[in-house]
């Protein structure tokens, strides 16, 4: 007598991906850079010693529907008793049990140039076990800067982008529950000051460095100002003169610079995402003529289980299981794509496309046409 237990299945799975680079012949590019395409200084540079400074603070919401950080989280109850505790009511923490609070952290950037009285957005964010703050409301908050000092103060109602509601076992939620944000509820208490008359020298930092746009940026300037008052000092910074401008105020040199245009040069780039499959390119990317041989090879390998066991009411005999084992070999022609000289990466990617590749096969292509000399860009796996 047989029984058969089936068991599972288990599938492994190869890639064959072959690559011969045929020739080196650079190709049309993919996103040919537009020489008349303009950007303004202000859009791809920031002045040197103006910036953001981030802010931090701890501090309770209250007011939820039961949401709230539960007995477990014990700082929070803690900071809710040396909250009432300032407010003349002695409580020990350890008999505190509400779930209508939850402890929080406060964040906000105290931009450049503020001064004390002007108001700033925060964002409130849950340290517990929280479900949820919606509907709650931020108590005081004192906001510190990296120094320790406090730089602001925010308090009000929550404003949250999302919802958890349901019960055990039965929940439905939408974003994120446990973050929301406090439009204008931060008031600046200490500002920071930059005193722009003491500059002798404004710097301009690109946000992405590039010897040409800095060499354009100095030449852009220097041809306004009909004078050599700025200098590339390398591919992030520009030094320009405040003395040799005749500008009235810094303020105004400013003002003016951030205001030419400049050409854009966009690089030959291709970023890859290897988590989520995305495939971003830049422009200029150059591909050599290429084929590209792509086909799948599937091993299937499938067990079951077979139990012998003697007759009924026998007296000798052992119940024994005996594994069987059955496999499958699926070899799938290869398909291929051909690029010849004129192509780019875009109609590479819809060849591959189109033989049934997928988005990780194409970053794998890419990495091994890249790591043959085919393609003339820089390749970057984040």
């Amino acid at each position: 007598m047989r029984l058969l237990y089936r068991c599972g299945i288990r599938v492994r799975r190869a890639r064959l991906i072959a690559l011969l680079v045929l020739g080196c012949v650079a190709a049309a590019p993919c996103f040919a850079s537009d020489p008349d395409r303009k950007v303004l200084i202000r859009d791809v540079t920031q002045i040197e010693g103006v910036r953001d400074n981030q802010l931090v603070g701890y501090g309770l919401v209250i007011g939820l529907r039961g949401t709230g950080d539960r007995q477990q989280t014990f700082f929070t109850v803690q900071t809710l008793a040396n909250v009432l505790q300032r407010m003349g009511v002695q409580i020990a923490p350890g008999v505190v049990v509400v779930k209508n609070v939850a402890a929080v952290f406060v964040t906000a950037s105290l931009p450049a140039f503020s001064r004390p009285g002007m108001k700033l957005d925060v964002t409130v964010s849950s340290v517990g076990d929280a479900k949820s703050i919606e509907g709650g409301v931020l108590l005081f908050t004192a906001l510190r800067g990296v120094d320790g000092q406090v730089y602001a103060e925010a308090q009000g109602p929550l404003t949250i982008g999302g919802y958890s509601e349901g019960a055990i076992g039965n929940t439905k939620t939408v974003n994120h529950p446990t973050v929301a944000r406090i439009a204008q509820g931060g008031t600046i208490e200490r500002g920071v000051d930059v005193d722009l008359s003491h500059f002798h020298t404004v710097s301009l930092l690109l946000r992405n460095a590039d010897f040409t746009a800095a060499r354009d940026i100095a030449d852009v300037i220097n041809k306004d100002f009909a004078k050599p008052i700025a200098a590339a000092v390398d591919s992030s910074r520009i030094d320009v003169d405040v003395a040799g401008s005749g500008a009235a105020s810094v303020p105004v040199l400013i003002a003016r610079m951030q205001n030419l245009a400049i050409s854009v040069h966009a690089p030959a780039k291709v970023v890859v995402n290897e988590r989520t499959g995305t495939i971003v390119m830049g422009g200029d990317v150059k591909l050599s003529p290429v084929s590209v041989i792509h086909g799948s090879l599937t091993i299937e390998v499938q067990t079951e289980f077979a139990v012998s066991q003697p007759p009924p009411f026998s007296r000798t005999g052992t119940t024994v299981t005996v594994p069987e084992t059955k496999l499958s070999v699926k070899d799938q022609p290869a398909q291929s794509i051909q690029l010849q000289e004129g192509a780019n990466v875009d109609e590479l990617i819809k060849g591959l496309h189109a033989i049934g590749a997928t988005s990780h096969d194409i970053i794998a292509i890419l990495q091994s046409i890249k790591a043959a000399g085919g393609l003339q860009a820089e390749l970057e796996v984040i």
